[in-house]
C-alpha cells in the first residue's frame, strides 16, 4: 500500500485542549501529553499521534487500542462502546458520539488546516465520470501557469512535483489534512482534489471549504453504496453548500445538473458541451460553451467561449467528454481568480494543454499498427462516451475488452455489457477485480447483457486478462483499435482479498511488442519483471 503522507514538521498540540474542544467525556488522566498527528489505522500510527477508533463492518477499532498504545499513541478517540473495549489499554480515552463525524474537525485542529487557516487554493470536483481527468487537467494547466501545484485523485497524489500512487479516491479526513499540511510546508499554492460521493457521505472532506467546487455529470454507478440514483445524487449535493465551498461550476451535460444548480447554496457558473449533452439546447445556453472542432488519436481540439472571450486549444486525450473536462477545468481556474489572458497565453504558448492523465483513454501503442487505449471507465455511460470517441478516430475495427468489479454495484453489469457491445465491432469479456465473487458468474452476467442488446454480435469470453489482451491484439491490424476498459492506471488485481501485481498498460504494451508492433517506452512503473 502507498504510504500515508504527513507534514515533515509535525504539530505539537496540547491533548488537554483537544479533549476540551471535542470530547464529551474523558476516561483516564490527560496529563501534559502533546499531539503530533491523527490516524485511523494502528499500522500507520506514529509515536505522539491520537488513534481514532471507529466501528467497522466486522469489528470495532477500539479492539486495537492496546496495539495503538504499544506503537506510541498518546490517546484514543472513540464512542461509548469503544471506550468500554479500550479500557485497560493504558491510554486516556476521549469519548465522542460519532468518531468518524468529528475526525475532520479534529484533524483540521491538530494540523492547522481548518476553514480559517492559511491553506493553498482548493479546487474540488465531483460527479460520476470525469473527476480524475478534470483534476489532472487542472493540475496540468496550473503547472503551465507556473503555479506550485498539489493533486489528490484516484490515480495519484502530487506534492510540488513529487508523485505518489493513491490509496483511495479521496483519502480519509485524517490523511487529507495531513497531506494538506505537507503541501503547505512545500509551498503548494493550489490543490486539485477529486471528491467522491463516498467522501462526502463518510466525512472524508470534513473541515475543508473548497474555493471552487465543480460537478461533471451523474450516471448509473455506486448503487452498492446508495439505494438508488436519488440517494446517490443527494450524497453529492452537500459539496455545493457554503460550509463546503465558496463558488461552483456546474456542467449541464447530464440531466441531474439542473437540480445541482437549483439547490446550490453558493454562486454558480454553468458550462455545457452540446456535442455530448443529454439536452444539447440546455448545454448551448450555459454561461460557457465548449465547441468541438477536431478529434484525432492524439487529442481533441475545441473552443471555449463565454463572458471573458474565446479560447481555442487542444486537450491531449480523445473525445468530446475530455474537451468538456478541460473546459470545466479552465472555468474553475477563472472562478478561482486566475486571469483569462494569462491562461489563454500559456495554452497558446505551449500549443495546447499539457497534462498526463494516467489510465484515462491512455494510448499505450506506437505510431504504427493498431491503436490500444487503456481506460479506467467502469460505468455504462463511460463505456458509451469513450467507445464513441474511439470509433470516430478509428478507420478500421474497434475491439472492446473489459471486465467488471466483484463485490461492487452489480446492478449496472447488464448495461455495461450492452453499451460495450453496441459501441464495438468485437467484444471480449474478461476479468477485472473479482474480489470474493465468482469471476465466471461476473462474466456470464456481462455477456448476458451484451447478448440481449445485440444477439448477432461477435462476443468472446477470455480469462485471465493476461490471455485476453493477447487474443485481442491477434484480432487487429493497422488502422484498428482496442479499448481496454476498467483497469486504467491500477497496478494490481484484487483476487480474494490479495493484491496481485498487474498492469493493463504493460500487458497491452507487451502483447503489441510480441505481435511485432512498435511500442513506446512506458510512462508507468512496471509491477513485474520480464
Amino acid at each position: 500500500m502507498p504510504p500515508v503522507l504527513r507534514p515533515e514538521r509535525p504539530p505539537a498540540r496540547a491533548l488537554a485542549e483537544l479533549a476540551e474542544r471535542f470530547a464529551r467525556d474523558v476516561v483516564g488522566e490527560i496529563g501534559t501529553a502533546r499531539v503530533s498527528g491523527v490516524t485511523l489505522a494502528t499500522s500507520d500510527l506514529r509515536p505522539g499521534e491520537v488513534f481514532v477508533a471507529i466501528r467497522g463492518v466486522n469489528r470495532h477499532g477500539a479492539e486495537l487500542a492496546a496495539d495503538a498504545a504499544a506503537r506510541g499513541a498518546v490517546a484514543v478517540i472513540t464512542d461509548a462502546d469503544g471506550a468500554q473495549l479500550a479500557r485497560g489499554c493504558g491510554l486516556p480515552i476521549l469519548v465522542v458520539d460519532d468518531p468518524r463525524a468529528v475526525l475532520g474537525d479534529v484533524s483540521a485542529w491538530v494540523y492547522g488546516t481548518g476553514r480559517e487557516d492559511d491553506l493553498p487554493l482548493l479546487l474540488g470536483t465531483t460527479g460520476t465520470n470525469g473527476k480524475t481527468s478534470t483534476s489532472h487537467l487542472l493540475a496540468g494547466i496550473l503547472d503551465q501557469l507556473g503555479v506550485t501545484t498539489g493533486l489528490s485523485s484516484t490515480a495519484e497524489r502530487h506534492i510540488a512535483g513529487e508523485v505518489i500512487v493513491s490509496r483511495l479516491t479521496t483519502p480519509e479526513a485524517s490523511e487529507f489534512h495531513a497531506l494538506l499540511a505537507l503541501m503547505r510546508e512545500r509551498g503548494v499554492e493550489a490543490v486539485a482534489v477529486e471528491v467522491s460521493a463516498q467522501a462526502l457521505s463518510r466525512h472524508r472532506v470534513d473541515g475543508l471549504v473548497f474555493d471552487v467546487a465543480s460537478f461533471t455529470n451523474l450516471s448509473h454507478d455506486h448503487l452498492d453504496d446508495y439505494a438508488d440514483m436519488r440517494e446517490y445524487l443527494e450524497a453529492k449535493l452537500p459539496l455545493f453548500q457554503p460550509d463546503r465551498a465558496r463558488r461552483a461550476v456546474v456542467a449541464l451535460d447530464s440531466s441531474a445538473a439542473h437540480e445541482v444548480v437549483a439547490r446550490a447554496g453558493v454562486p454558480v457558473v454553468t458550462i455545457g458541451t452540446p456535442a455530448m449533452a443529454t439536452d444539447p439546447d440546455a448545454a448551448a445556453a450555459a454561461d460557457w460553451v465548449v465547441d468541438i472542432h477536431d478529434e484525432t488519436q492524439t487529442g481533441t481540439a475545441f473552443t471555449l467561449r463565454g463572458p471573458a472571450g474565446r479560447l481555442t486549444t487542444v486537450v491531449p486525450v480523445i473525445g468530446p467528454h475530455m474537451a468538456a473536462n478541460a473546459g470545466l477545468a479552465i472555468v474553475m481556474l477563472l472562478e478561482a481568480g486566475y486571469d483569462w489572458d494569462r491562461i489563454r497565453s500559456a495554452l497558446e504558448r505551449d500549443g495546447g494543454i499539457h497534462a498526463y492523465l494516467p489510465g484515462r483513454t491512455e494510448r499505450v501503442s506506437g505510431d504504427h499498427g493498431p491503436a490500444v487505449y487503456v481506460d479506467f471507465g467502469h460505468s455504462p455511460d463511460a463505456f458509451a462516451k469513450t467507445l464513441a470517441a474511439v470509433r470516430r478516430v478509428t478507420p478500421g475495427t474497434v475491439v472492446m475488452l473489459f471486465g467488471a468489479d466483484g463485490d461492487r454495484d452489480a446492478t449496472k453489469r447488464h448495461d455495461m455489457g450492452a453499451m460495450a457491445v453496441l459501441g464495438s465491432d468485437i467484444l471480449i469479456v474478461t476479468d477485472h477485480h473479482p474480489r470474493f465473487e465468482d469471476p465466471d458468474a461476473i462474466r456470464a452476467t456481462l455477456i448476458e447483457g451484451a447478448r440481449r442488446a445485440r444477439p448477432d454480435a461477435q462476443i468472446h469470453e477470455s480469462s485471465p486478462p493476461e490471455r485476453a489482451i493477447v487474443e485481442a491484439v491477434a484480432m487487429v491490424g493497422d488502422g484498428d483499435a482496442i479499448l481496454w476498459a476498467g483497469p486504467g492506471h491500477q497496478d494490481y488485481r484484487d483476487i480474494r482479498g490479495e493484491r496481485t501485481p498487474y498492469s493493463a498498460r504493460e500487458l497491452a504494451r507487451r502483447a503489441l511488442r510480441d505481435a511485432g508492433w512498435p511500442v513506446p517506452e512506458p510512462h508507468w512503473p512496471v509491477p513485474y519483471p520480464d
